[in-house]
């Protein structure tokens, strides 16, 4: 969503209408991030964890960032760049990767790499000057989508079958019709996200309600449910949506100009995304990023500028880990190493309780 889109909107709900919710109050486990070193001094948005040795991390300035060792890392040079806001990256294995920029019109593109960073390829540029990508997911090395602020009243959505060597848009002027004032919040590249073969998600926020879209079909058709995130502002609603396998997955958001605002900031569904209920997040306040936790059942993570917390049981009660660290986006591989990316070069690894053990 464009940072200059503040337009007044009629507020759908009285926060003080809002129900009595409450996610169970656990006490802090004695978890913590530890910082690494990133050569980087921009806003971090873009984060890719492969494994628990390879991740990569992309933000302003055109920054590219890589870990082949889970430990150092180091800054890569997408030539002629340094002008684009990487707010999304998306790693295969140590050498290949996919890195998007947002903004209006031809700076959202995309470039890949396929050694490591030592040379760069220019994939695609958003044709639409009106257009504005958000954020992109691959369900495997082949096949992936991006989607973007609404173009002539609809939501821009291109997929790859190729590995990102070409896009088509899909054309769905129902589904993807957008309210008045809605758009998407590229923030921690985790608005849309995928699971499976075929399904995809993306959150929204700015207009009367915040709303949910979900595609079986890898991006072809898609269908829209509300969301109880209050937004009705051009800084509000949801920010991210996250799934883990049998269909049960959260979306957060709230106020990113009203950090520690504490209206409801989260939504659960078991479905798949078709119905969604009230689910507070811990920490309360404005959460960014969230991301089910690969082999882990019942396992999410949540970061933002408020801090960072865990559920271990599908939601049903949350753990603060800090509340002293501001992060924008959060991704962990299948046998629980965890990072985390946020303002001023800041990437941080998981070093908490692990999650991917049995409680």
């Amino acid at each position: 969503m464009r940072r200059a889109l503040v337009r007044s909107a009629v507020m759908a709900m009285a926060l003080a209408s809002l129900p009595a919710l409450a996610a169970e109050q656990v006490p802090a486990a004695k978890t913590a991030w530890q910082r690494q070193a990133s050569a980087a001094d921009a806003e971090l948005r873009g984060l890719s964890v492969v494994s628990d040795q390879i991740a990569w991390a992309s933000g302003a300035k055109g920054t590219v960032l890589r870990t082949t060792d889970g430990e150092r890392w180091t800054r890569l040079k997408v030539p002629d760049a340094e002008a684009y806001d990487f707010r999304d990256i998306e790693a295969f294995d140590a050498n290949t990767a996919i890195v998007m920029g947002a903004g209006p019109g031809a700076a959202s593109r995309m470039y890949r790499t396929r050694d490591g960073g030592a040379t760069w390829q220019l994939l695609v540029v958003n044709q639409e000057p009106e257009g504005f990508w958000d954020a992109m997911a691959f369900w495997d090395a082949q096949h992936g989508i991006v989607f973007g602020d609404p173009v002539r009243g609809a939501f821009q959505v291109l997929v790859t079958n190729d590995g990102g060597d070409s896009w088509q848009l899909m054309e769905d002027p129902k589904g993807l019709a957008a309210l008045p004032q809605e758009g998407a919040f590229a923030a921690s590249g985790t608005c849309l996200s995928v699971a499976g073969s075929s399904d995809a998600w993306f959150v929204t926020g700015g207009a009367a309600q915040a709303r949910a879209f979900r595609s079986k079909d890898r991006g072809r058709t898609w269908q829209a449910a509300t969301l109880p995130i209050p937004a009705a502002a051009a800084t509000k609603g949801a920010f991210s949506v996250g799934f883990a396998p049998g269909g049960r997955g959260f979306a957060v958001g709230g106020d990113y100009k009203e950090t520690a605002l504490g209206t409801l900031n989260g939504a659960a569904s078991t479905d798949g995304g078709k119905g969604w209920t009230p689910a507070p997040i811990l920490p309360t306040g404005f959460i960014s990023a969230v991301v089910p936790v690969p082999g882990a059942r019942g396992t999410f993570v949540a970061v933002g500028l408020a801090g960072s917390g865990y559920t271990r049981d599908g939601g049903t009660s949350w753990t603060v880990i800090e509340q002293e660290t501001k992060l924008n986006a959060v991704g962990f591989a299948a046998n629980g190493a965890g990072w985390a990316v946020g303002p001023q070069g800041l990437i941080v690894k998981y070093a908490g309780t692990p999650l991917t053990q049995e409680k």
